[in-house]
């Protein structure tokens, strides 16, 4: 069945003229007769008395005119909904974030955005780094924001996917303070009494940032496993009630560090700290896969800023 066959028959049952509504429906009568048996055919049973005039409906065609109301009605809804929803689909930019920048970096990008580039309606996914590339890869998000070290990359061919660098972290221990406001633990620690050590599962991308700190020390750390979380989230709000040492991003623990709940427990220790770039993923766009105006833009406007910043830069050193 067609829906046009249900306005073709909704238009005669409320003209009761075939004449007149072939012409309502831009149809010649022989055309529009055709698609009434057509309907009528379909249901196996006559719609319309063609033996009087003016025509009129059969008790059938009585019933099946409030149902084909209803039925074009819901029809025509969904369509609307549907349109509506692709629309706004297109006009708004769908992002797979790792849990710590969605509640770190992401509020104030997106505050800056609003401000210097365009209103943006966003669609946020909280992740872990893993699921996270996994969308993006799988078509499941435009961009992907996620930390970055060469010695834990995020597997992206860089002939399909762009990238830029949006910032730099670095990811070190913190403890609560004390009534002095001085940290309650320090690294390194003794054999004989390890500090208590919040960590991350193994699945956690900041877990392998430490594991990497851990390795490369030339100083031995001494540390018991008394909790353990893939949050970051987490990890600070028991280090805020004094349960042990938790390595942390520099942007999770801003407002703690003013209030002085925390402090750095390495004692200023370069190697007890590791440096990662906060990356900006999407997919190259193409013929096949152009991807959405919306972030086109965002792009250019995010490569442009870049483009200045590195100018400035070059003239500021020129200038030394």
């Amino acid at each position: 069945m067609e829906t046009k066959w249900l306005e073709d028959f909704i238009s005669l049952a409320e003209t009761n003229n075939f004449s007149r509504s072939a012409s309502q429906r831009h149809v010649t009568q022989p055309a529009f007769s055709r698609r009434i048996q057509s309907l009528e055919n379909w249901l196996g049973t006559d719609l319309v008395d063609r033996t009087s005039y003016p025509t009129r409906l059969t008790p059938a065609g009585l019933v099946f005119y409030e149902q084909a109301l209803e039925m074009l009605g819901q029809i025509n809804g969904v369509r609307e909904l549907l349109r509506n929803k692709r629309a706004a689909a297109m006009n708004s930019i769908d992002l797979a974030v790792p849990h710590t920048l969605s509640l770190t970096f992401i509020p104030k990008w997106i505050t800056q955005l609003e401000t210097d580039f365009a209103p943006i309606n966003s669609r946020l996914m909280a992740l872990n780094v893993h699921d996270a590339v996994l969308q993006l890869v799988e078509g499941g998000c435009d961009l992907l924001l996620c930390y970055h070290h060469p010695r834990q990359p995020v597997q992206l061919d860089p002939g399909r996917y762009d990238m830029l660098v949006l910032g730099r972290e670095a990811l070190r221990a913190y403890a609560r303070c004390d009534k002095t406001r001085t940290p309650e633990f320090t690294l390194p620690g003794t054999k004989q009494h390890p500090l208590p050590f919040l960590s991350y599962t193994n699945n956690a991308y900041l877990g392998r940032m430490v594991e990497l700190i851990l390795a490369d020390t030339k100083t031995a750390l001494h540390l018991e496993n008394h909790y353990e979380t893939d949050m970051a989230e987490g990890l600070k709000m028991m280090a805020l009630e004094g349960r042990g040492i938790a390595f942390l991003p520099e942007s999770a623990v801003t407002r703690e560090l003013k209030q002085k709940l925390l402090a750095p427990a390495d004692g200023g220790v370069q190697d007890w700290a590791i440096e990662m770039e906060i990356r900006l993923y999407r997919e190259r766009p193409s013929p096949s896969r152009p991807g959405k105006f919306i972030v086109s833009r965002l792009w250019d406007y995010l490569e442009s800023q870049q483009n200045s910043s590195r100018k400035r830069s070059r003239v500021t050193a020129s200038e030394r």
